[in-house]
């Protein structure tokens, strides 16, 4: 393997790592400043990296070829830079915007994130290069620092209008964790969740359907919930309570956003819920709560695919306690809870499902909740 000497000619100051995310349950709500779950993933994006004398970034990914991305910090403008180095040159940009002056950098990414899977590999590189950079340049950013950076940089240097779930989840996740949300503040509590203690294993389901936020259906979604919350005079529709979600959808004439008002508003409190389980030991009962999740994802919300519904389907079948898609939609990834005597039937009936539709194999693989962003050791 080529090493950051070979392809820079000098020695890496450090290597850093932030890894790709499972969102548990509280999908969509977070840029309706609601509730999320998640926990990190073993997988990571690692960069090694060194602090130029300059103001010139130059990039390599190990994953994508052999070309080195040559940037002036200086010269850098939202929509500028095509591809994944898009990304981490967000970053030094929207660091630079909040008024943080950096030195050049030579980095060097690997990153085994799944792309596409709705896994956060953007996030993942996002975050690690922000707190690479923040310890190059003495900043001194915490995880909350670092995650509203990868958010601008996402936000308005590549133009895709997420939420902050996916770079908090990276920069703050706890080993053995789901990370308790509140994305309106930014509170947050390490909820623990250990599976493996009840007696179960939580598969994810790589469907292998590439999905595209960008390409506008993520954006329609977040303009019909702004529409939603305008309509009920309510600054996010964060500020709808449950108990009052009835009388809120009869105030709404529009049949679209009347679904994804009730989706966001039933999955904050499917958050509350899971999170009460958790913190009573109940683990085992959160299953039904990730299938209604899903059902409201795919029926009001509007975001799942004929894959992920396969998965769902099959797996709560084969004797998973609950299952559902994961990440924004249009493809990527789904979630199974399924006690450990039931792991090899329910991936076996799912890879059996999509061989009888002519499918390509998904990838399957047990997520284990890991830590955030670090600094690796020497």
């Amino acid at each position: 393997m080529t090493s950051h000497q070979q392809v820079f000619g000098v020695a890496p100051d450090g290597a850093w790592s932030a890894p790709g995310r499972v969102n548990l349950i509280g999908e969509h709500t977070d840029y309706n400043e609601g509730f999320v779950l998640p926990f990190a993933l073993p997988h990571a994006a690692v960069a090694t990296v060194t602090r130029r004398a300059d103001r010139v970034l130059r990039l390599r990914s190990r994953d994508v070829g052999d070309a080195v991305v040559e940037l002036d910090i200086d010269g850098l403008t939202p929509g500028s830079v095509p591809g994944w180095a898009g990304y981490p040159a967000g970053v030094a940009w929207a660091l630079e915007r909040a008024g943080h002056r950096l030195a050049g950098a030579d980095i060097l990414f690997a990153s085994d994130v799944p792309t596409g899977a709705g896994l956060s590999s953007s996030a993942a590189l996002e975050v690690v290069t922000a707190l690479a950079l923040s310890e190059l340049n003495g900043l001194g950013l915490e995880a909350a620092e670092l995650a509203r950076i990868g958010q601008l940089a996402e936000n308005d240097f590549v133009g895709m209008p997420c939420g902050i779930l996916d770079q908090m989840a990276s920069a703050a996740c706890v080993e053995g964790h789901v990370l308790f949300l509140d994305t309106r503040d930014l509170g947050r509590r390490q909820v623990p969740f250990d599976m493996a203690a009840e007696g179960l294993r939580l598969l994810v389901v790589d469907t292998r359907v590439k999905h595209a936020h960008a390409d506008g259906g993520y954006a329609a979604r977040r303009a019909e919930c702004e529409a939603g919350a305008a309509t009920l005079g309510v600054p996010f529709l964060r500020d709808v309570p449950f108990a009052e979600l009835d009388a809120a959808l009869a105030k709404l004439d529009d049949e679209v956003v009347r679904r994804r008002v009730r989706h966001v508003v039933t999955e904050d409190r499917r958050v509350e819920r899971i999170v009460g389980l958790l913190d009573a030991g109940r683990a085992r009962e959160i299953g039904p709560l990730l299938t209604e999740g899903h059902a409201s994802l795919r029926d009001d919300f509007e975001v799942s695919c004929p894959e992920l519904d396969l998965v769902v389907e099959t797996a709560d079948a084969a004797g998973a306690l609950g299952s559902r898609m994961t990440g924004g939609g249009f493809g990527g990834s789904a979630i199974a809870l399924v006690p450990e005597e039931s792991v090899a039937p329910v991936r076996r009936a799912v890879l059996d499902a999509f061989a009888a539709r002519d499918l390509p194999a998904p990838r399957i693989f047990e997520a284990i909740p890991s830590a955030g962003a670090r600094r690796l050791p020497a």
